[in-house]
């Protein structure tokens, strides 16, 4: 069990001891082995640390962490300097050899599911002033009048950088380029239980990550088991921040590549041949990443296809993610995940966002409870997935909280203070799995509905109506309110069970003890609830000491008939036929709310136990 210290007055020809530290990180990630610690001091560090050890089970974890009470960044750019100004733009020039075998200033985003502009590229690199992205302008021209604007030009042996700072001269302020793809990130696979804690880590020329292809990260676990990520701050990756992601031999792009198949099918292959390569419980997932303070990143906060299941991911804020709007695809969101088996989500704050969190396909098992998401364009996205997933004492309070293009989900003590748009998926054929393994049961389409909806509360934040977005849970009417009757209705009707005829009717919705406020409408079938007509004015504020809730709730909130809710109560989601419990196994009673209190016999109704009648400014966070 040894000690390695890393500081900026060491050497990398010294031992490593406290008294004669090394001068880079990388320089022990290269000898760190089970059970040993790196203790990394005071410092900027400029490099990419690719550990080359893991370890084989929790035991031996290897410990990277920042020395107590200093700060230890780790940058993936590089000071520029030498700036000539010509008008209103500035120009230096870098040498290519800085950059290594990966010049991100020739390297487009670019990948499946991205959705390329007309006009112009976009690239992984970046230059910041003062530790401030600029954007990438479309053309050289457009620096003369647009500040705050870079554009490159990548020569033979040059890589020239041209900049709009306004009226600030860069020769007296600390200008830097991205250099580096990561921060924090191992070259090879399978390096097990690595700890990575107290870091400011910034400024990587991370590429595009779709599902389908390599997902890198500013720091990421590169197909692996048990990794800690802790206590950092990490910002200003160009596209992917913390990545739990597949890797490379499973696919790359190929539909971006080929356009031989569907994008799904590319997908779907890609699941199949991980399993191949051994994607299971005991080899891979299994993360926590808790504590983090993620923002400024042009894709994902957190990112992962497959390598992200089993985890637990609590305790972030993440922020400002897609929200420059330099390039567009879809796979941006705080939290992108893909087959996110078993993974629970809570006690997040996650905020101004393109969209907060987005679970796409295979997110069976997923517990997303006592998360906070405000001031996002979208909140939360479900796609293609089949529950059992659940969903319960969150507070959602952008105006669009939900988009819900899967089946099998239970919503239970939230508030919901925007709206919602439900779809079907009858192209897409997805995979469900044995509870709690990567074995896959099956494939089927997404029809719609199966879902469970109790004690929460619907305000309007939203607004008018439109085609799509609804408000409260209006849009399931049609649906019958049993499976006795969905069957009872395909058989009768149809004759047989096809596929065509399941996919015919609607299948059932369970609602009961809901409040719905604003006059926000319910499922026409639902009796065990309350609709109010009184404005309740509903918002999160943003203040100095924390997060406040503020609404005003009619006195009828107190007569909302609620119960403790079980997995006995939530029943099995029709196509997976499994339960609604913790991963190992047990039944769940959802009998403490978002801030931990104890819930009574007749729980309050939403995510507060407690709330009451009346003006109410209760401190959420």
């Amino acid at each position: 069990m040894a000690v390695y210290h890393v500081s900026k007055t060491g050497s990398d020809k010294n031992e490593g001891s406290a008294s004669f530290p090394f001068l880079t990180i990388s320089r022990a990630a290269k000898i760190a082995k089970e059970c040993d610690t790196v203790i990394v001091h005071e410092g900027v560090y400029r490099e990419c640390v690719s550990p080359e050890y893991g370890a084989r089970n929790e035991l031996g974890r290897i410990t990277y962490t920042a020395a107590e009470g200093e700060k230890a960044v780790i940058k993936g750019s590089e000071e520029v300097c030498g700036w000539v100004r010509e008008g209103t733009v500035w120009h230096t020039s870098v040498e290519n050899s800085v950059f290594g075998s990966l010049n991100p200033y020739a390297e487009e985003i670019d990948g499946d599911w991205m959705q390329k502009p007309l006009d112009h590229k976009r690239h992984t690199g970046t230059v910041y002033l003062d530790g401030e992205a600029l954007i990438e302008a479309s053309v050289l021209e457009d620096l003369v009048e647009n500040k705050m604007q870079w554009f490159a030009k990548v020569l033979d042996d040059t890589t020239e950088i041209y900049a709009n700072f306004g009226e600030i001269d860069p020769n007296g302020r600390l200008t830097e380029i991205n250099v580096r793809r990561s921060c924090f990130y191992p070259e090879k696979t399978g390096l097990d239980y690595i700890t990575v804690r107290g870091f400011e880590m910034a400024h990587a020329a991370t590429p595009w990550a779709p599902p389908t292809a390599d997902q890198p990260g500013l720091i990421g676990t590169h197909w692996s088991k048990g990794w800690i990520i802790e206590d950092n701050i990490i910002h200003d990756a160009r596209c992917s921040a913390v990545s739990v992601g597949k890797e490379i031999s499973t696919g790359h792009n190929l539909y971006n590549t080929y356009h031989r198949k569907a994008g799904y099918v590319y997908q779907l292959e890609t699941v199949f041949l991980a399993k191949q390569a051994g994607w299971t419980k005991e080899k891979i997932g299994s993360h926590i990443i808790r504590n983090n303070v993620i923002y400024n990143c042009g894709q994902n906060g957190i990112v992962g296809h497959m390598g992200g299941a089993f985890s637990e991911i609590y305790g972030n804020e993440i922020y400002n993610v897609g929200t420059k709007h330099e390039f567009f695809g879809y796979e941006i969101a705080g939290i992108k995940l893909h087959a996110a088996l078993d993974t629970q989500i809570h006690h997040n704050n996650i905020h101004d966002c393109t969209m907060g969190t987005w679970l796409d396909w295979q997110a069976q098992g997923v517990h997303l409870y006592a998360n906070i998401y405000h001031h996002n364009t979208k909140d939360l996205w479900l796609e293609v997935t089949h529950g059992p997933h659940l969903i319960d004492n969150n507070i959602f309070g952008s105006t669009m909280n939900l988009l819900n293009a899967a089946q099998g989900g239970a919503y239970v003590h939230n508030i919901f203070l925007g709206a919602i748009y439900k779809y079907d998926v009858l192209q897409r054929s997805t995979p469900y799995h044995f509870p709690h393994t990567t074995d896959i049961k099956g494939c089927s389409l997404t029809y719609g509905a199966d879902d469970r909806f109790y004690n929460n509360i619907f305000a309007n934040t939203f607004g008018e109506e439109t085609e799509l977005w609804k408000l409260g849970t209006a849009m399931y009417d049609g649906c019958p309110d049993s499976l006795e009757e969905y069957l009872d209705t395909v058989w009768k009707k149809h004759g047989k069970g096809d596929v065509e005829y399941y996919a015919r009717e609607k299948q059932p919705v369970y609602t009961s003890g809901n409040f719905y406020v604003d006059g926000v409408p319910a499922y026409e079938r639902e009796n065990n609830s309350i609709i109010a007509y009184l404005d309740s004015n509903a918002k999160i504020s943003v203040e100095a000491d924390g997060l406040y809730l503020e609404m005003y709730i009619d006195e009828s909130f107190a007569e909302v008939p609620t119960e403790i809710i079980t997995t006995e109560k939530l029943g099995m989601p029709r196509i997976t036929e499994a339960l609604f419990e913790n991963p190992d196994g047990t039944p769940i009673t959802l009998d403490t709310d978002m801030l931990g209190n104890k819930r009574g016999s007749t729980p309050t109704v939403g995510a507060l136990e407690g709330l009451y009648a009346g003006n109410v400014r209760i401190k959420i966070k």
